[in-house]
């Protein structure tokens, strides 16, 4: 299979839906689109039917060409990450894999361009973010909620607006940014460095005013970002984590138990912002973001510095601090249920908290003349005491 080939074959894949978001290649199902959070077969000409092993060796190496430290990462870890490009048409960020003896690929479909902050409808506070001088702001959620997509729009948000120097460490490079008010270097894993931490540390010695991680996954990448946050830069990493709390505890239990009281007090006072992602199947088709934010002030310095109790917790803190732009995923959630972009069944199932959810969905029931409950027929039986004494 030549290029070109395949370049065809993609084309004709995204022509069944414009909210494609992956593309899957995998030994004995025809090639397979992700729409809405829901995976379909589909159909190219020339049909290969069910994929052989041989069908997925010959992507592969069209999508790798001559890349022998990608072909190399795949036969060492049994996994390659990298990008792909249609010019003018399609860009993908692509994870080829070892499975059962042969490979598969999965292409998540990308923007041609850096999304604005506007265009995604994100938070307000994304703009707030963008004029911080420095400190450290991580974007947290599963694989594939839309932090790099968010991160993108945050980047394109400053450079849009400030003159600085922004460097970017990527695995693989997915939005390209060019040059508008701010300057904008990026460098790709595996290309430009070898791994985020030396990176990072590199990146110190590159004037930048801020810093892009694309994945802090260890504690020495971690304690070089902290570093980088106190030394005058803005630091904006990913991690996996389901929400503010256990992102901060995260970064925590990277480091050792005789450096815990050190590290708190390092995160509490570094630490600007933390936004956690999920992404929700919207009524009628598409899906919605639903966000959790933390916002670093008095009472969650406090918690970062003393640890969470029964009383005190990142979520109370969060829930009741409304004024100060923080809000809960459930608090979002309601409100995404509220707006009648998601059903109940749909809030329920991505909620934190799901009995303090249901008590603001009752409400949002109530407020709107509906049913709480699907119970009825319930009468005060005034003679039941009677009956027992007799």
């Amino acid at each position: 299979m030549i290029r070109a080939q395949l370049d065809n074959y993609i084309m004709q894949i995204l022509q069944y839906s414009p909210r494609i978001s992956d593309i899957i290649f995998t030994v004995g199902k025809r090639p397979q689109i992700e729409v809405d959070g829901e995976l379909k077969e589909v159909s190219i000409r020339p049909d290969p039917g069910k994929l052989r092993p041989w069908h997925l060796e010959d992507i592969v190496s069209c999508i790798l060409g001559r890349n022998l430290r990608l072909y190399k990462d795949l036969v060492k870890t049994g996994s390659c990450d990298l990008s792909y490009y249609i010019k003018d048409k399609a860009k993908f960020r692509v994870n080829i894999f070892s499975q059962r003896s042969s490979l598969a690929v999965v292409m998540r479909k990308l923007a041609l361009f850096p999304p604005t902050i506007d265009e995604l409808k994100l938070p307000k506070i994304f703009k707030d973010m963008a004029y911080e001088n420095f400190g450290l702001i991580l974007i947290t959620g599963a694989t594939g909620t839309g932090k790099t997509t968010s991160l993108a729009a945050l980047i394109n948000e400053i450079n849009s607006t400030q003159s600085k120097h922004i460097v970017t460490l990527e695995d693989p490079i997915e939005y390209v940014h060019f040059h508008k008010k701010g300057t904008v270097n990026q460098r790709e894993l595996g290309k430009d460095f070898d791994t985020f931490a030396n990176g990072l540390r590199a990146a110190l010695r590159q004037a930048p005013k801020v810093i892009l991680v694309g994945e802090i996954r260890d504690r020495e990448t971690m304690s070089i970002a902290l570093e980088a946050a106190e030394t005058g830069h803005l630091v904006l990493g990913t991690l996996h984590t389901s929400d503010a709390g256990h992102t901060i505890n995260r970064v925590i239990g990277m480091f050792d138990l005789q450096e815990e009281r050190v590290v708190r007090g390092r995160l509490a006072e570094i630490l600007k912002y933390v936004v956690s992602q999920r992404l929700l199947p919207k009524i009628g088709g598409d899906r919605v973001a639903a966000f959790e934010i933390l916002v670093n002030n008095i009472r969650i310095r406090e918690l970062i510095l003393n640890g969470e109790d029964e009383n005190k917790t990142f979520y109370k803190v969060i829930e009741t601090s409304e004024a100060y732009n923080m809000i809960t995923f459930d608090k979002y959630i309601a409100n995404l249920y509220k707006e009648g972009l998601i059903t109940e069944r749909t809030a329920m199932l991505y909620a934190t908290d799901k009995a303090r959810l249901g008590q603001m969905i009752d409400k949002i029931k109530a407020e709107r003349g509906e049913k709480v409950t699907d119970i009825e027929g319930l009468e005060l039986d005034f003679d039941y005491e009677k009956r027992v004494s007799s």
